[in-house]
C-alpha cells in the first residue's frame, strides 16, 4: 500500500516538502482565482459540504491543516462563531493572503493562521475537537505521518474531515473530466501563473493518490474509527470522515 508520495512539483532529486512550499508561494497570488475558474466555482460547494459536516458535531476548537489561503478555515469560523479556528500551512505567502481575509471579515477574534508542517504539527496532543483538511493531504510526502499527527492533536470523541480530489471512472462524464483534467487544467493554470509544472503536478498528484478504499484503510491504520466516504459531484471529490474513539 502506498504510504510515501513520490510525485514532486519540480526536481525529482530534491525534498518534496520544500518544493511544495516553493510551489504554493509562487502561485499564491492567483490561487483563489484559479480555484474558482478551474473548478467552475464548484469548490465553494465542496467546502460548504465539509463545513456542514463539521458544524453538525458542534466543536469548540477546530484545526484546518494545509489551510492555504484559508477558505475552509474562514467558512468554519463564520459557521461556528463560538469556536476557535486555527489554520496551519507550509506556505508563508498563502498564509499572508489568508490573514488579510480574516481581517477583512473581522474574524481575528476566532480565527488564526500559523506557519507549520502538517506532518509535524506544532500543537499539543488532544488540542482540538475537530480537524479538517481540504485538498492538501495528497501534497504530504508521508501520508500516514500526516494522518497520525491529525489523530494525535484530536481530542477523544473528536472527528477528522478530509476533502480530496478523486478521479471518476467508467462513464462519459469521467472520460470528459479526464480530458479536461489532463489537458486543459494544466494549460490554463500554467498560462495564468507561469507555473506550468505546478499545475502538471496537481494533475499527477491527484491521479497518484490512493483509491478511496486504500485511503480509508490508511485512516483506519492511523486509529480513526466510524469511517465514512461521501462522494461529491459525481465523484470528483470525496469527503472522508473519521472519529477518535472517546
Amino acid at each position: 500500500m502506498q504510504t510515501i508520495n513520490t510525485i514532486k512539483p519540480y526536481d525529482e532529486n530534491a525534498a518534496k516538502k520544500e518544493q511544495v512550499r516553493t510551489m504554493f508561494n509562487r502561485i499564491a497570488f492567483r490561487y483563489d482565482l484559479l480555484n474558482r475558474l478551474l473548478s467552475f466555482g464548484i469548490d465553494r460547494y465542496w467546502r460548504k459540504k465539509t463545513v456542514a459536516q463539521v458544524v453538525a458535531r458542534h466543536p469548540k476548537s477546530v484545526l484546518d491543516v494545509a489551510t492555504g489561503t484559508g477558505d475552509l478555515a474562514l467558512g468554519l469560523a463564520r459557521a461556528i462563531p463560538t469556536a476557535t479556528v486555527t489554520g496551519v500551512d507550509l506556505s508563508a505567502d498563502m498564509l499572508a493572503i489568508g490573514r488579510r481575509k480574516i481581517e477583512k471579515k473581522r474574524l481575528t477574534n476566532v480565527a488564526a493562521m500559523i506557519e507549520g508542517d502538517g506532518e509535524h504539527l506544532p500543537f499539543a496532543t488532544e488540542a482540538f475537537e475537530a480537524v479538517t483538511i481540504g485538498f492538501g493531504i495528497r501534497n504530504f510526502e508521508n501520508i500516514p505521518a500526516g494522518l497520525a499527527e491529525m489523530y494525535r492533536v484530536l481530542s477523544p470523541g473528536g472527528s477528522v474531515h478530509i476533502l480530496e480530489f478523486a478521479m471518476p471512472r467508467g462513464t462519459l462524464f469521467g472520460a470528459l473530466y479526464h480530458f479536461y483534467f489532463r489537458r486543459m487544467l494544466p494549460f490554463i493554470g500554467g498560462l495564468l501563473t507561469g507555473e506550468y509544472k505546478a499545475y502538471r503536478y496537481l494533475q499527477r498528484s491527484v491521479e497518484d493518490f490512493p483509491s478511496s478504499d486504500r485511503f480509508a484503510t490508511l485512516m483506519q491504520q492511523a486509529g480513526f474509527t466510524a469511517l465514512t466516504q461521501t462522494p461529491l459531484t459525481r465523484g470528483l471529490t470525496i469527503l472522508y470522515r473519521g472519529e477518535k474513539q472517546a
